[in-house]
């Protein structure tokens, strides 16, 4: 046996989806174990980009074995159409590459009206969500309100539960949010519907998992989103509504803390973010527009532009801390060339005391000024580099200030968004 799992050390929209298809080609089982489909993960391969939002990054793989698992919030017709786009374009062809929680909760119409009505209501003080229903969804599940996947395999069990929540949706709907409100027989049938197209991908994940983990399998952890996006250790009230850390991967996905051998932090040679909140090292100007667009910084999901600024260090010491890193792979390296000076945050100031710390309470942290170093740039391109000594010494220089910094090896370093456009120093498997 041998597991990794790869999360988001920055605020997510660090090329994980990449280093998940990638590093896919070793494994054997990827598995989703949070999230939704908040998340965007894009992959580019042979010339062709694809996005996938909840199947897992390895279902580019005809004979990987891709989980969604418990610890998701499911769309079911997003889930329906992202199969049938893989499908129309060659991939996908098996039922078999996929199974999905009995377990995992899902999303439904009246989470998605909540999630944009909320938003609404809150105007400037909004947090920025997707609108997907995400937060909704994990609320209900929290309260023991939520609809499983399974649930949609028993229309008597599925028709008593709805029928049970929808009272208060409507009242929510109609009083609150001043939409109309939904007839919950019209949502019934809606939802048998979907559970009768995703019947051949429905099983108790945990078991199939399990059996994979005592077979000596080679399992990959896929995380979306970012550790500065974790409802307990992110920025909050400015983040997901779910835990995006390490793990976070066995309580998603079933297994035992025992079984997770290696965990690798996807970091982004910069820094994003998308939506709400205090960003340290945003840079507003000029030199942000032109990271932005060199970059491609728009959301896979939303196709919001990202805020983008300098690498900060203290956001990848508190991922290394809260993930236990044994790795770290580094996206977007070329994006940096022609840009010189670069500036790295090593801290920060805090009402004029240096702090190497980000502060749990919000309005500290908005208020936190970064430390710099500067460091050279390189004006060598770097999309042809297939080894760690191909790359320009600035950018070496670059990679093992990192590695000082975090105490973390960089195990990957990308130079391009495609799979060949990748060096790999370290194999995981």
């Amino acid at each position: 046996m041998s597991t990794l799992v790869i999360v988001g050390a920055q605020w997510g929209d660090e090329g994980k989806g990449k280093i998940v298809d990638l590093l896919t080609s070793r494994a054997d089982v990827v598995v989703r174990f949070q999230g939704g489909n908040n998340a965007g993960h894009t992959l580019k391969v042979g010339g062709e980009q694809i996005i996938v939002h909840l199947i897992p990054s390895g279902i580019l793989y005809p004979n990987i074995t891709n989980i969604i698992a418990n610890g998701l919030v499911v769309d079911p017709s997003v889930l329906i159409s992202e199969k049938a786009a893989l499908r129309e374009r060659g991939h996908f062809q098996k039922d078999s590459q996929l199974l999905v929680s009995d377990r995992a909760q899902v999303i439904m119409p009246y989470h998605k009206i909540i999630d944009h009505g909320r938003e609404d209501l809150l105007g400037k003080a909004k947090i920025g969500t997707t609108g997907r229903g995400i937060g909704p969804a994990y609320e209900d599940k929290a309260s023991r309100m939520g609809i499983r996947v399974g649930d949609l395999l028993r229309p008597a069990s599925l028709r008593d539960r709805i029928y049970n929540v929808m009272d208060e949706k409507n009242f929510l709907i109609e009083r609150r949010f001043k939409r109309p409100k939904l007839n919950p027989e019209e949502v019934v049938q809606e939802y048998l519907s979907y559970g009768e197209q995703l019947a051949p991908h429905i099983a108790d994940t945990t078991i199939v998992l399990q059996s994979f983990v005592r077979g000596g399998s080679h399992v990959l952890f896929e995380g979306a989103q970012g550790t500065l996006l974790d409802i307990d250790h992110g920025t909050y009230p400015f983040v997901t509504s779910s835990n995006v850390v390490a793990g976070n991967a066995c309580a998603g996905s079933g297994v035992g803390p025992n079984v997770i051998e290696k965990c690798w932090g996807v970091v982004k040679a910069y820094t994003t973010r998308v939506g709400e909140g205090a960003f340290p090292t945003e840079l507003t100007g000029s030199l942000g527009e032109e990271l932005r667009e060199k970059g491609g910084e728009y959301g896979a999901t939303t196709g919001r532009p990202r805020r983008c600024g300098w690498l900060d260090t203290v956001v990848l010491n508190h991922s290394v801390r809260l993930n236990g890193l044994t790795g770290i792979t580094l996206t977007k390296m070329d994006v940096l060339t022609g840009i010189s000076p670069l500036s790295v945050a090593i801290g920060y100031e805090l009402d004029g005391k240096p702090i190497d710390y980000i502060p749990s309470d919000i309005n500290e942290f908005g208020r936190v000024k970064p430390r710099y170093r500067e460091v050279k740039g390189w004006d060598e391109p770097l999309s042809d580099c297939r080894s760690f000594d191909d790359l320009p010494k600035n950018a070496r220089d670059y990679v093992e200030m990192i590695e000082h910094m975090s105490g973390v090896p960089v195990t990957l370093v990308s130079v391009g968004p495609a799979r060949e456009q990748s060096i790999l120093r370290k194999t995981p498997f």
